[in-house]
């Protein structure tokens, strides 16, 4: 008799806390789709001129320079240890031209212009290092990686 009191209390237990949808409302899943169009000859020689002032300023270890071609989000974040890094990772002894140029999503959902480069001497059609630059529409650097690309074979 315990034991089918027991077996009962959990039951009454279960249907006693059990929550009931009473409505159900139905949201539509459209998604926004974001076309961009394709960055104009203007400001893709304007970025590149300031990027390539960075490059030579960050060759040339003219910090106050590179700070003043840099966005104020990014003055916040870059260290000495950055700048040396970044000077590793680039080589300043071979040439860069620009590979792609488009817009860049970042993680909070906001959107920048962006141009991709690749060394001179890289005649692959996939090349095996590029250099991101990603620009605010003022022209001001916000981040530059520089990868290696993984070639599938």
């Amino acid at each position: 008799m315990k034991k089918l009191f027991l077996i009962l209390s959990v039951f009454i237990a279960e249907l006693a806390f059990s929550q009931t949808v009473k409505s159900i409302k139905i949201e539509s899943g459209e998604t926004k789709e974001m076309k961009f169009d394709a960055l104009s000859k203007e400001k893709i020689t304007s970025f590149d001129a300031n990027f390539s002032k960075f490059i030579t300023a960050l060759k040339a270890s003219d910090r106050k320079t590179s700070d003043a071609l840099l966005s104020e989000k990014a003055r916040m974040v870059v260290t000495d240890n950055v700048y040396k890094k970044l000077s590793a990772d680039i080589k300043f002894n071979k040439k860069l031209e620009i590979y792609k140029s488009g817009y860049k999503i970042l993680k909070d959902g906001s959107s920048y212009p962006m141009i991709q480069y690749k060394y001179a001497d890289d005649k692959a059609e996939t090349p095996s290092e590029i250099v991101t630059a990603v620009f605010e529409e003022n022209g001001k650097i916000l981040g530059i990686k520089p990868a290696k690309t993984n070639k599938v074979k």
